[in-house]
């Protein structure tokens, strides 16, 4: 489900549009990275300023991610926590899309994301207003409302406020493609999977580029479906192989696979490698109990279900496909 762009939408830099060549690109000096001091400050003043012209003191988490993924905005290094840490537990329950915070977690997002510290996420209030960061310190705010006394207290701040017809990291840009919800008919379908021995791995994943893998069963189905993050992508898929040799004779010669491991305490996790990392991926996988290997490409992957966990309303709100 894509969001309506809002009316008013601006990007908003430190970059001197008087700095642009006529191509629009920036030839100017300033970094492409965060100071991590005042200019960062003056971004994060001036979410503030706009927020308050439009009255927004809580803004929800959509399309979260964490890095290193295939897309990473900004020239730093991830760091250890994605940047998330002190916002959100360890294992970042209440970091899912949909997920409430107030505007002071959400300048931490921000700020997280100017830092290029791994996590990424669009801040929204439906209708009214929204936050993102793109590349090299590109930030963009849209409202509801034309917001002068923001507009000028961002130029105050040094920065420049540009007017655009929408962000393009709008969600509306986004192609999720064919959407399924995991409602009563899916699970229904999952628990004859599960008794015809078809299906044994339900793997989730809660925010972009992480996921969860867990064993299914008859009786463990519910409890499963309990500890769910909301609006999860799902994807079942047949049993782990125990013969872990000719899994790793079988290994392409190049290309980016995912390798899921079972160790011998029933703990399922993932990685994904290239060609490059092969050597690893085959001390990782001996001792394990069993193990998969399945291609990232996504004509090539090809779970038994897929779908989407739709909301305790029964509306999918998620935007990603299944």
């Amino acid at each position: 489900m894509a969001s309506d762009v809002l009316p008013y939408v601006h990007r908003v830099t430190k970059y001197d549009p008087a700095d642009r060549d006529r191509d629009g690109s920036y030839i100017g000096g300033e970094p492409a990275v965060s100071d991590h001091g005042p200019v960062e400050a003056a971004y994060l003043e001036a979410v503030v300023a706009f927020a308050e012209d439009t009255g927004v003191d809580h803004l929800a988490i959509r399309e979260p991610g964490i890095g290193p993924g295939f897309v990473d905005f900004g020239a730093e290094p991830p760091i250890e926590g994605h940047g998330l840490a002190g916002l959100f537990p360890p294992d970042l329950t209440g970091y899912h899309d949909g997920a409430e915070v107030p505007v002071t977690v959400g300048l931490a997002l921000v700020r997280a994301m100017l830092r290029d510290n791994g996590a990424w996420c669009r801040l929204e209030v439906e209708g009214r207003f929204s936050v993102h960061v793109g590349w090299d310190q590109y930030l963009y705010i849209g409202s509801s409302e034309p917001c002068p006394r923001a507009l000028d207290r961002t130029r105050a701040l040094g920065l420049f406020p540009e007017r655009l017809d929408a962000s393009p990291y709008d969600a509306d840009f986004d192609e999720p493609g064919e959407q399924r919800p995991a409602d009563e008919d899916f699970w229904a379908q999952v628990r004859d999977c599960v008794a015809a021995g078809r299906a044994a791995i339900l793997e989730e994943t809660y925010v972009s580029n992480a996921t969860r893998w867990h064993r299914l069963g008859a009786e463990a189905l519910d409890d499963v479906r309990a500890r769910l993050t909301p609006r999860a992508l799902l994807a079942v898929w047949p049993d782990l192989s125990t013969d872990i040799p000719a899994l790793l004779a079988e290994l392409p010669d190049e290309g980016l696979i995912e390798c899921v491991r079972e160790d011998q305490d029933g703990l399922i996790t993932s990685v994904v490698a290239d060609e490059t990392d092969f050597a690893g991926i085959t001390a990782w996988l001996t001792g394990a109990r069993a193990a998969a290997v399945l291609p990232m490409y996504v004509d090539e992957r090809h779970p038994l279900l897929t779908a989407v966990l739709p909301d305790g309303d029964g509306v999918l709100r998620a935007r990603w496909g299944a």
